[in-house]
This record gives C-alpha cells, structure tokens and sequence, in this order.
C-alpha cells in the first residue's frame, strides 16, 4: 500500500487556505495552482468562463500525457472558491483535526480536493508509476450556483472518467447521483397607498403573499429525491406604505426529471392561484440551473473508484446527494463524473474541519484511481 507525504500534504494545504479567494475573486489562487500544474509536467490553460461572469479569471485547465497506452483518460476536479469569511485564515491542528482559529471557515471545501490532486500527480511521478492522460480542471464560481463550471469550455473536456473532489464523506464516498435543479422567482404585485389615511384603497403584497404561500401544502421533502424550499422573501419600503410589491426566491431539486417538472408545476400553479384570489398579480421566472446525473454502479467511473478504496483499505460508501456541485455539468458535458469525499466537516462556517487522516487519505484515493486508469 502506497504511503502520502503528509507533511508536504499539510504544509501545501496551509498554503493553499491562505491564499484569499473570494468568488470570481480567484486570480491569486489560479497563478498559484497554474504554476504547481506546470512544476508537474501539465499544458496550462484558462477559459473563458471569468469574462462571462465577471470575474478575475477563468477556470484552469491542465493536461498531463500518459505513459501507458490503452489507459483510461481521468478528469479530477476541485473548486478554487470558497464562501465567506476566507481572507486570513489560521490553520489549527488540535486532536487528529484541522481547523481554523474560529474566525473564518478553514477552507477544506474545497482545497482538500485541489490538494489531493496536485499531491497524487506527484506520487505518480515519484513511483514512476504508469498511467493514462490526466486533465486536470480547477474551477472558479463553484459557491453560489456551480457558474465556473456551467460556463467552462466544454470543447475542452478530454477524458473517459471524471472525479469531483468535493463531499463531506469520508475518502472511500463515492457519489453517483445528484440532483437538478429549478429556481422559480415570483414578483406579487400589489396596490401601493398610505398605510395611515388610505389603507383600504391599497392591496397589502406582502398580506398576498403570505396567503399564497400558507397554500403550499407540498414543500421541504417530498420523496426520496425531490425537495422543494422557500429560501428567501422581501419586500415593503416603511410601515405606513402599503407594500406593492413582494419577491419570493425558491429552488425545487429531484434526481427524476418527472418528478422535478411536477413538483415546480405545482408550486408555480399554487402560488399563482393564491396571488390572483386575493387580489394581486404575480409574475413568474423559472430559472434552470442544472441537470440531475444518476450513474450505474458498474460504469467504469464507479469501477475505478471502488478498486481504489480495495488497494487502501478504504470502506466504500457508495450513495447520492441531494446537492449540486461541478459534477451536474460535467456529466451533462457528456464526461461520466462521480463526487468523492474528502472528509470536509462543518462546512460554509467557522466551525469547519477535516480530519487529518481524511486529508492524506484523499490523496491516497485519487492515486489508485490513477493506477487503476492505468490497468
């Protein structure tokens, strides 16, 4: 069984996490991981997808060609952003964990992915082991809405296999299935007047709303793969203004794309209905952010994975999620990809952590996918 460098794990982790890289703010990281890419042999390239979004840079593509003919071509993935507060972080070690000092998150999510990449090339170079082409794609605007990744170059995805760094699970989860999604905006409208001399001449949106909603008896969990949730609502300007205007912003996820259609009909078609008897009027965007994937348990990419965690002594988890990531596009770009855990903990907060021994683990696990490429 192979055996990963943990202290130049750590200290290139420590590295990495310090650097800050705010969404569509990732420039200092990419030249950071451009060059790493180009110390390991990689062709280095940047796409397009900052100027689409307004960003400081694009995603980071890198090729590396294999020595083994016949070898599966392997995609690995990870995010270059991370949620806030991701600007001077303290890395802590305390009990077998990493954490940060309490005042930012420590940004495993995602560079435990980003180092398990870099870290495993190197295993393979030092080893002089065999192994197919690598592409590696580091993305931008991962947080927020997988945008990196949905505005990529697709006509530069080169592989047969993909794997995303980028799940709480331990290193050996191995996910093979996730969600689409639809976000659905409404705009309830109203009829302004004065809160205190005319009230009855206005119609109070945000009273329109609440009663819309309250008819929304399917909601939260509605199966085993179909959630739907109301994440955000605002509206009104002052108390003695009867409010005209109210915006509601919610999301319906499902594996089954049946399933998705029939639960966003529904809320669309409820919430109208309520808006409309009431009084008001209501307009409707429906937003689609990405497609479901669901992967056989015998694909190549699920193979691969499960050899991996046999040659390290890793209990395979093989599950699904109920999240979008990087995989969704992927997938949908026509490259099979599952998500892997790296042992992430606490995420998008301050309480974030990683066990020590899942950081180095990761490693191990994407260096027997490579070996196992290779075979």
């Amino acid at each position: 069984m192979a055996e990963a460098n943990k202290e130049r794990i750590f200290d290139e982790f420590v590295e990495l996490v310090s650097v800050p890289c705010h969404t569509l703010k990732e420039r200092q990281v990419f030249e950071l991981l451009q060059q790493k890419l180009k110390d390991l042999g990689f062709v280095t390239q940047e796409d397009d997808a900052g100027k689409e979004l307004g960003g400081e840079c694009g995603n980071l593509w890198g090729w590396l060609p294999g020595n083994k003919v016949g070898a599966k071509r392997v995609l690995l993935t990870a995010h270059m952003d991370c949620v806030e507060p991701c600007e001077g972080i303290k890395v802590v070690k305390k009990d077998g964990k990493i954490l940060s000092d309490g005042t930012t998150i420590l940004g495993s999510d995602d560079k435990s992915g980003v180092v398990a990449i870099l870290e495993a090339v190197r295993m393979l170079q030092e080893t002089k082991a065999e192994h197919g082409d690598i592409q590696v794609l580091f993305t931008i605007a991962e947080e927020g809405g997988v945008n990196g990744s949905r505005c990529m170059d697709k006509s530069l995805l080169h592989a047969d296999v993909g794997y995303a760094l980028d799940s709480e699970g331990h290193p050996g989860e191995i996910v093979t299935a996730a969600p689409g999604q639809d976000r659905v905006h409404f705009k309830v409208h109203g009829k302004t007047a004065h809160g205190g001399l005319a009230p009855e001449k206005g119609i109070n949106a945000i009273l329109v709303a609440a009663k819309a909603l309250a008819g929304v008896e399917k909601y939260a969990r509605i199966d085993e793969e179909t959630t739907c949730n109301i994440g955000v609502i605002h509206g009104g300007l002052a108390t003695n203004i009867v409010p005209d205007l109210v915006e509601i912003q919610s999301d319906v996820r499902s594996r089954n794309l049946d399933k998705l259609a029939a639960q966003r009909d529904y809320l669309v078609n409820t919430v109208t209905a309520g808006v409309v008897a009431n009084g008001g009027k209501v307009d409707v965007e429906i937003i689609h952010k990405y497609q479901p994937f669901d992967l056989s348990h015998d694909s190549d990419v699920v193979t691969l994975a499960l050899e991996s965690c046999k040659a390290n002594g890793f209990t395979p988890d093989v599950t699904v999620t109920g999240g979008g990531s990087d995989a969704n596009f992927i997938n949908a770009y026509g490259v099979p990809c599952v998500i892997l855990g790296t042992g992430m903990s606490e995420v998008h907060t301050v309480d974030e952590f990683i066990l020590e021994e899942d950081l180095y683990n990761s490693v191990l696990m994407v260096y027997g996918i490579l070996q196992a490429a290779a075979k």
